[in-house]
């Protein structure tokens, strides 16, 4: 028996796959009216996506079986409660809760929520991710007292930058940044997420509108990054190392007070090894 582990908590993320339509298109609407609702996805036709759901869950090392739970306990619940009930469906027309509620990611996100309640008593729900697009994601935090709600968005520029500051010698500059210093610099393709978060408008079930969050994103950030030396091209590196840490900084102060949306987490991928992180209260 693992006695030395039964009160270590562990959680672990269950990952499984959907595929459904659905339409942004209210029936009470005038076409006029749901077109400035919901603006380029406007359509009373229906669309699919092919959703990735990751659920994640903690609970203690059961000293027997070594286990949080069993694996087919728990894809049991995903199937007869989640895919059962949305796999292969038009969610507008078959699934009551879409009825009264517009099925965005945010409100696709409470249903399952509320669908995952009552869990074996080892166990609780952590956390729930939801892929639409490989460009769009929503996540929600469980809490006994409030869930937090937010929504990624995905961009990519591409830019070069050489890591050199100017308060070393050359030596000590090659010492630290090594070839990342060649004085012809070096580029990346960066991905970009920035994560708004809040609680979904109830007419349109959206935390954020998001054309109007990819209009600030691309004016503020992509637009003015993309293909540019960052060294030389942007004032706001001048004097600066561009290094990763700082160019994510940087997006985070641009985008904190013009996002259509509370600013929760901005993360920038230099490369599929390097990550870097800005949130609030960093």
């Amino acid at each position: 028996m693992l006695t030395d582990r039964s009160q270590a908590t562990v959680t672990l993320a269950r990952r499984v796959t959907f595929s459904c339509g659905h339409r942004y298109w209210l029936a009470d609407r005038t076409p006029e009216e749901n077109r400035t609702l919901f603006g380029l996805y406007a359509s009373p036709f229906s669309h699919g996506h092919n959703y990735a759901l990751e659920a994640s869950f903690a609970g203690q090392i059961d000293p027997v079986t070594g286990m949080v739970i069993n694996i087919k306990d728990l894809d049991a619940i995903l199937h007869e409660r989640v895919l059962g009930s949305m796999d292969l469906r038009s969610l507008n027309d078959e699934v009551e809760y879409f009825r009264d509620h517009c099925p965005t990611v945010e409100n696709i996100l409470a249903y399952i929520r509320s669908q995952l309640q009552q869990l074996p008593p080892a166990v609780r729900l952590t956390r729930l991710k939801l892929e639409e697009t490989p460009l769009l994601y929503g996540e929600l935090y469980c809490d006994e007292f409030k869930d937090m709600l937010t929504i990624t968005r995905i961009y990519e520029f591409a830019a070069s930058h050489r890591l050199h500051s100017d308060q070393l010698t050359q030596a000590q500059n090659d010492e630290l940044f090594g070839k990342c210093n060649n004085p012809m610099g070096h580029g990346h393709n960066y991905v970009l997420e920035v994560t708004v978060g809040g609680e979904p408008n109830p007419t349109t079930g959206m935390i954020v509108d998001i054309t109007a969050l990819d209009h600030v994103v691309n004016t503020e950030i992509v637009d003015r990054y993309d293909h540019k030396n960052l060294n030389a091209d942007l004032p706001e590196f001048h004097g600066l190392v561009p290094t990763s840490e700082v160019v994510a900084h940087h997006i985070f102060k641009a985008l904190q007070n013009s996002v259509p949306a509370k600013l929760v987490r901005v993360r920038l991928h230099e490369t599929a090894r390097n990550i870097f992180e800005i949130s609030v209260g960093a």
